[in-house]
């Protein structure tokens, strides 16, 4: 064995390790968990993990499983990031978005944010912001040379792009000194309001303004293809990228029918992505998305330097909790490292009230703080392309992008965006993934901290002016914590109307050995619902659980403890608890043998892990009367 200096041995002196030899120790855990009986290959299959779009994450990754060599940083296909010197040199873009309605209040909170931290603004305008002639007011004090401005104006693009436009010459802002995006995105407000009427009329008048960006302002590009609206229905991350494909070869197609040439049209393009807290999912996605875009630039003309797309990641609207707010902090900061290590030029931190209503200055200042702390201690922009190399990271930006092109070929093949907008196409198989999702959720094999899990009933509920109403009509906007809000609300109202929250006495029988697990586990289940666990005494029996359950002042029971003890107790104790006029009584872990025998003693029901939760809970409060 070779030896250091100072007696450690080196590290590649160990003996070398074979798949096979993995696979069997694979083999021995599977078998004594009692999960499966698998060997071999089909030991390792028994540990992957299918995610959406038809991927599949695998336990264990080696050389073999990485795809085609990825490139360098700033070279095409832009795998690894769209600028040779990644964010290396000055960090990514810290983009805050502002959405008060009042131009006097978002001018502060602009203001703030510029002097503290952000590099660029993220203004909605029109219905859903500032107005458009109070744009000047909102950006007043703003050095429009030196901040980007980008608009969300939605049908108000052109009227709030011209309205800056007219800012950068009263300003007297240097030609090529201003940067910005127009925000005009006419699939995007199609996929959001469901309508096409002016959809002809709205792609000239952006491709109007594209012109006038080439030609006076090459800092600003006149087009933002939002995928946010495909994410906020629901769409897997290639669905997402599938669809921001589609509307972007639209917008080639009008740009250089239009007189644009190739390079100048992809120049008038960014495209902005969701970031979430899965976080390898995150970044795999923001490195497919440029690999894809450099595919669709070069079959189209576009020279190699003109192939590098320019991203703005939002951390997700969908993963944004109204319960437990304050873990929307952990979400969204594991999803800016990821948006970081993902190489996206600009990224956007959703403030942890967004989900509320308008947030507040201080929620704003953690938002903006987010940014800062992964760059300026955790110092994440350092190193261009962290997770380049990693065969996990490497095969899973593949399979993304596979499963994406997949996606916009069908997309082209029903005739282009405006077409499968129009069709239902993406309507519907958005629909067909969040319903598998959802699936997921109400099993909480998808599960959400502080909602479904470890769920906290005396929480003081925070409260925030109501933002102002985003466009409508169109693709739904979904949320993970949706079936459980509509529960919780339920219980509030209860809480409001009885002045307690409805509840649920659990029977635990025997010692706290026996019991404490599966108390525990229906605990948690059952607060996910808002209904409140009673546990006390700790531990019933025959004879003592109809003084308990009555005492308890619920109206429904679930016995808690080991199967053991549940084949000498559980049938006596149902009986009890239902003499003593429980409405309902569950078991806590799943029938087994006796089922019949627990059934006819008065059981009801059953509560396990990857039980259908919200159905669960649902049925409990209809039993409670709670509307």
């Amino acid at each position: 064995m070779t030896v250091l200096p100072d007696g450690l041995p080196l590290a590649d002196d160990f003996p070398e390790v074979t798949r096979d030899q993995w696979r069997h120790l694979v083999e021995g855990v599977l078998r004594k968990t009692g999960t499966s009986d698998a060997v071999g290959a089909e030991a390792e299959e028994a540990l992957a993990t299918a995610l959406e779009d038809g991927i599949t994450v695998h336990p264990l990754y080696t050389a073999d499983d990485a795809p085609e060599d990825a490139g360098f940083p700033g070279f095409a296909p832009f795998v690894r990031g769209g600028r040779a010197e990644g964010s290396a040199v000055s960090g990514w873009d810290v983009r805050q978005r502002h959405a008060h309605p009042d131009p006097a209040h978002t001018n502060q909170a602009i203001l703030a944010d510029l002097e503290n931290g952000a590099g660029s603004v993220w203004l909605a305008v029109g219905a859903a912001g500032v107005p458009v002639d109070a744009l000047p007011e909102a950006l007043k004090g703003v050095y429009l040379d030196l901040a980007t401005v980008a608009l969300d104006a939605g049908a108000d693009f052109e009227a709030a792009a011209r309205a800056l436009l007219r800012l950068y010459s009263g300003r007297e802002v240097p030609p090529g000194a201003a940067l910005g995006n127009l925000g005009a995105d006419p699939l995007g407000l199609e996929a959001r309001t469901g309508r096409d009427d002016g959809l002809a009329g709205q792609l000239a008048a952006a491709a109007d303004l594209a012109r006038i960006c080439d030609r006076d302002h090459p800092g600003v590009r006149a087009f933002a293809v939002d995928a946010m609206p495909y994410h906020e229905a629901g769409a897997g991350a290639a669905q997402e990228l599938g669809c921001s494909l589609a509307a972007a070869v639209a917008y080639l197609r009008t740009l250089t029918a239009e007189g644009l040439g190739v390079e100048a049209a992809c120049a008038q393009l960014e495209f902005r992505y969701a970031a979430t807290a899965d976080q390898f999912l995150t970044i795999a996605k923001l490195r497919a998305a440029r690999r894809l875009w450099a595919r669709v630039a070069q079959a189209c003309g576009a020279p190699s330097e003109a192939r590098a797309q320019r991203q703005h990641a939002v951390t997700s609207p969908v993963m944004m909790t109204r319960r437990d707010p304050w873990v929307n902090m952990l979400r969204t900061t594991v999803a800016t490292l990821a948006a970081g290590v993902g190489g996206a030029d600009a990224v956007t931190v959703l403030p942890f009230d967004s989900a509320i209503g308008l947030p507040d200055d201080s929620a704003r200042r953690i938002a903006r703080n987010t940014s800062t702390i992964l760059l300026e201690e955790s110092h994440l922009a350092r190193v261009i392309d962290p997770a380049g190399g990693s065969w996990y990271v490497e095969k899973l930006t593949d399979d993304v992008a596979r499963a994406a092109w997949a996606w916009f070929q069908e997309i082209e093949r029903a005739g282009g965006m405006a077409a499968a907008l129009a069709s239902g196409l993406v309507r519907d198989r958005l629909a067909e993934t969040w319903a598998r999702r959802g699936r997921a959720l109400a099993r909480r094999k998808e599960p959400i901290t502080g909602v479904s899990e470890f769920p906290n009933l005396a929480e003081r509920s925070v409260e925030r002016d109501p933002a102002p109403e985003r466009p409508g009509g169109g693709l739904p906007r979904v949320r993970r914590d949706e079936a459980y809000e509509a529960l919780r609300t339920r219980s509030d109202a209860h809480l409001a109307a009885e002045g307690g929250r409805p509840r649920i006495f659990l029977a635990a029988l025997g010692p706290a050995a026996a019991h404490t697990a599966r108390a525990s586990f229906a605990s948690n289940l059952f607060q996910a619902g808002g209904i409140e666990a009673v546990h006390e005494p700790v531990t019933v029996t025959a004879e003592t659980a109809a003084e308990a359950f009555t005492a308890s002042g619920a109206r429904v029971a679930c016995l808690c403890s080991s199967d053991k003890l549940y084949a000498e107790e559980a049938a006596a104790v149902a009986e009890r608890l239902k003499a003593a006029g429980a409405t309902r009584v569950y078991l806590a872990g799943r029938p087994g043998a006796q089922q019949d025998e627990y059934e006819r003693a008065g059981v009801d029901g059953y509560v396990f892990a990857g039980c259908d939760a919200v159905e669960v809970l649902s049925s409990a409060l209809d039993t409670m009367g709670v509307a």
